[in-house]
């Protein structure tokens, strides 16, 4: 089996993505999908259940890093169809905007958006998927939660780094948030 490097041009070896992070903020995507009923309301909020890099589990959003040479739009893709499978379709916008952007810290202290790796900047967008989402790649299960159970204290936490936050500032973005 050929290494990742040998198959996509723009992906870094992991010793430059190591130097990279240690000079450079990276960027992301970071992608709540939900479910939207016939008048665009929110009605679920999918949460992916994930191994993290300390061998915890954690709930999470879709989150990746845009490649050089990469449009958003086709970060998000990517990484919508890695976490969810080939035929989540989801709508994106033919020019996409984040409805915030987060700042990730290895000192959690700052933004209170914290990633021990590397300092990273998101671009943060809700996604309503319509298709068929099956947790593929890393993600070791997808659930569809309400809002008020997606906001609940235990939900919260499962999650680290700040993604609680981000599922209540997209719910209250779109006017959700109970």
């Amino acid at each position: 089996m050929s290494d990742l490097t040998d198959i996509v041009p723009n992906w870094l070896s992991s010793c430059d993505l190591e130097q990279a992070r240690e000079r450079l903020p990276m960027v992301y995507v970071d992608a709540i999908p939900v479910r939207i009923n016939e008048q665009g309301e929110v009605t679920l909020v999918g949460l992916l259940l994930r191994g993290r890099p300390d061998g915890s589990i954690s709930r999470a959003v879709i989150s990746g890093r845009v490649l050089y040479g990469e449009r958003v739009r086709d970060a998000l893709i990517r990484h919508i169809e890695k976490d969810l499978g080939p035929v989540a379709l989801p709508q994106i916008p033919p020019n996409p905007a984040p409805f915030t952007v987060a700042e990730y810290f290895p000192d959690e202290t700052v933004t209170g958006f914290h990633d021990p790796r590397q300092h990273a900047v998101s671009l943060v967008y809700v996604v309503p998927v319509k298709g068929d989402c099956q947790p593929s790649q890393d993600a070791l299960d997808l659930v569809w939660l309400t809002p008020e159970e997606a906001i609940s204290n235990e939900v919260r936490a499962e999650m680290t780094g700040g993604q609680d936050l981000l599922v209540r500032l997209a719910l209250a973005h779109v006017g959700q948030l109970p």
